[in-house]
């Protein structure tokens, strides 16, 4: 048997619309870190950005479970001395609108050289238009 790989030009990327209305938070991450790994291609090689673009669209209507708006918590430092910048969910998302699904994405995503690349082809949408009608995006639905 030989192993075959697949090079950069053979490489195919569809392009996918998400809608996050009413889809748990968590769940939401984890599919959509999934298509940008390109995890269901056969030809998936784990050194490669493999992966395809996801649109997601109304980015601000998903849920969280429980009472984490209140509870949950992003932090930042600066390394200087008492500069922690704590910040909840809920806050976060008045400010900016789908940032918690970039984050969760993003921390979903190997914790390599390739995760930049893959989050660049994460496009996320606080409206139900989006400028990529171009791409003929399929929809993609996220089974709970």
């Amino acid at each position: 048997m030989k192993t075959t790989w697949i090079k950069e030009s053979e490489i195919e990327r569809h392009w996918y619309v998400v809608d996050a209305t009413d889809q748990v938070l968590g769940r939401l991450a984890t599919n959509i870190a999934t298509l940008l790994i390109g995890k269901g291609k056969p030809s998936r090689v784990p050194n490669m950005d493999c992966g395809d673009f996801v649109i997601v669209v109304n980015a601000g209507k998903y849920r969280v479970t429980g009472n984490k708006l209140l509870d949950k918590e992003y932090f930042r430092h600066s390394k200087y001395p008492t500069k922690l910048k704590r910040e909840m969910l809920g806050k976060l998302e008045q400010r900016k609108p789908g940032e918690a699904i970039r984050r969760a994405v993003r921390n979903m995503l190997p914790k390599t050289k390739l995760r930049d690349s893959m989050l660049k082809r994460l496009m996320i949408y606080t409206e139900s238009q989006h400028p990529h009608e171009a791409q003929k995006p399929q929809p993609y639905n996220i089974t709970s």
